[in-house]
């Protein structure tokens, strides 16, 4: 019991370092969406870096080919026989195979461009695909540089390398969007004109992004030069990427799942409707339910290396249990402090986007199951039968694409909205069923359905006030957090362990 509690204890701190720089992340994208909502006033605007960020994330997932998790399972093994050396070859195999396929993805890109943008309707914009490869190529290439970060626990440094990115990203943002315009209006010929222009859009912000990425990689470079990081280990590669390509197709329709939306809006909204600005209206929405994400991301950085580092534990099954009791208390617990305080919240968007905040208690929700549905799909990466995972996620993104083709022509972003909710929640279920017969795990599913009954039960009752003035709403609210505070205390076994505390003195 201690050792699996110290296990925990463990986790529990190097999610909050990875939290920390993850939480600085959603923060200063939290201070970028009143920024972005009230310079780019035209919704339409924000719905083009929607767009563009959905194709990154999509192909993000193509170019990295699984390899996160795969060299976490390969370099876990070779540590178990006490070989670092070999751990050390699969992240360098890792790392050539992306680089090698990222960048052929950009020569292709660069050389296509003017075709690219001219399908997608912004012929009058070549430079933003640029950015968008260059994103992409940069991108893959850290995320396996962070990945073995993680693998070899260094999350002070990972969360130092992503707060500098972050900051960077932060600091280009409010440079070119409060200083570029007039800058470049009173000097049409200045250098930086040849990547943005003096009329603030969307290329301010996949600029910003591209320069942040640029950094993240000096960073890294030091230590790539000393490691000699792209040496291939022939006989491990093979083995490498029948692990990994499955997950990677697995990944993709689960990205899909996330992102087909924002995709799907150009083609289903009526034409008499700007898809563009339903978009935008979504986005800024989703982002107030980000926290939630929030708490998924830091998460699984800390969770994935210490749910392989457990495997060979003959304690891993009740701890991973233990581990989703207390993650989704602590997701429901976010869960009423985005909805409970939501007239708050929505000051953070301006005026023109407001509306999309009905968007935020079914996304929210969705989070929700998208994050225990992480906790178990544990099952299929230590069991090595990661083909499982493309028959869960597809059968998700079926769902979406069904939901959104029937609906979102008629009821737009909020058909979006449900779709996320309906998907994860049947790959939850799906996987927990699947899960049972090939790789037991006790979870307590009715503590884990308490936290989740009692969080939406609480929202609903909370509705009831909805209509009075706001200072009495919040004292309402928060007494209604604290009554959620105080029953998971009572579930978790909080009294008994005080009395028993008591009794000793």
């Amino acid at each position: 019991m201690s050792i699996r509690n110290s296990a925990i204890r463990r986790l529990a701190g190097e999610t909050a370092v990875y939290g920390m720089s993850t939480i600085l992340a959603r923060v200063l994208n939290f201070l970028l969406v009143p920024l972005y909502t009230r310079v780019l006033t035209d919704q339409a605007a924000y719905g083009v870096v929607a767009e563009f960020m959905a194709y990154i994330a999509v192909l993000q997932v193509v170019l990295v080919m699984g390899l996160e998790t795969g060299s976490f399972r390969y370099a876990s093994l070779a540590e178990q026989k006490n070989d670092k050396t070999a751990a050390g070859r699969v992240f360098s195999t890792s790392l050539a195979t992306v680089t090698a396929l990222a960048g052929l993805f950009f020569t292709v890109v660069i050389l296509l461009r003017f075709p690219i943008v001219g399908k997608l309707g912004y012929a009058d914009s070549p430079q933003s695909i640029v950015y968008v490869a260059g994103i992409l190529f940069l991108d893959s290439i850290t995320a396996i540089l962070f990945a073995r970060l993680r693998y070899e626990h260094k999350a002070f440094r990972f969360a130092l390398f992503k707060t500098i990115k972050i900051c960077c990203e932060l600091g280009f943002n409010l440079l070119f969007f409060l200083w570029a315009p007039r800058y470049l209006s009173a000097n049409p010929g200045a250098f930086l004109g040849r990547f943005i222009t003096a009329i603030p859009d969307y290329n301010y912000v996949l600029f910003s992004i591209f320069i942040s990425c640029i950094v993240a990689f000096l960073l890294f470079l030091p230590d790539l030069v000393r490691r000699s990081s792209f040496v291939i280990d022939r006989k491990l590669w093979p083995k490498l990427m029948m692990y990994s390509l499955p997950l990677m197709i697995a990944g993709l329709p689960g990205i899909l799942n996330d992102f087909s939306d924002r995709i799907l809006f150009r083609f289903l909204i009526p034409e008499d409707v700007s898809w563009r600005a339903q978009m935008g209206i979504y986005q800024a929405g989703i982002k107030l339910a980000v926290l939630i994400n929030l708490c998924i991301q830091m998460f699984r950085y800390a969770a994935e290396p210490f749910f392989f580092g457990q495997s060979g534990s003959k304690d891993a099954p009740q701890t991973y249990a233990r581990v989703l009791d207390y993650f989704t208390a602590f997701s429901m617990l976010v869960y009423l402090g985005i909805l409970l305080y939501m007239d708050l919240f929505s000051l953070i968007l301006g005026e023109n986007y407001r509306e999309g905040i009905v968007v935020v208690p079914v996304m929210a929700l969705a989070y929700v199951f998208l994050g225990i549905y992480f906790n178990i799909s544990i099952w299929f990466k230590l069991s090595g039968k990661t083909g499982n995972a493309v028959l869960i996620t597809t059968a998700g993104l079926g769902v979406t694409l069904l939901i959104n083709v029937l609906f979102m022509p008629r009821f737009g972003y909020m058909a979006a909205a449900w779709g996320h909710l309906a998907s994860y929640l049947s790959m939850t279920v799906l996987c927990a069923l699947m899960g049972r017969r090939q790789y037991p795990i006790p979870y307590n599913w009715m503590r884990v359905g308490f936290y989740l009954v009692a969080g939406t039960g609480l929202y609903a009752f909370s509705l009831l006030f909805a209509h009075l003035p706001l200072i009495p709403k919040l004292a309402i609210n928060t007494g209604i957090m604290l009554i959620y505070l105080a029953a998971w205390a009572g579930v978790a076994g909080f009294y008994g362990k005080l009395r028993k505390l008591l009794l000793r003195q």
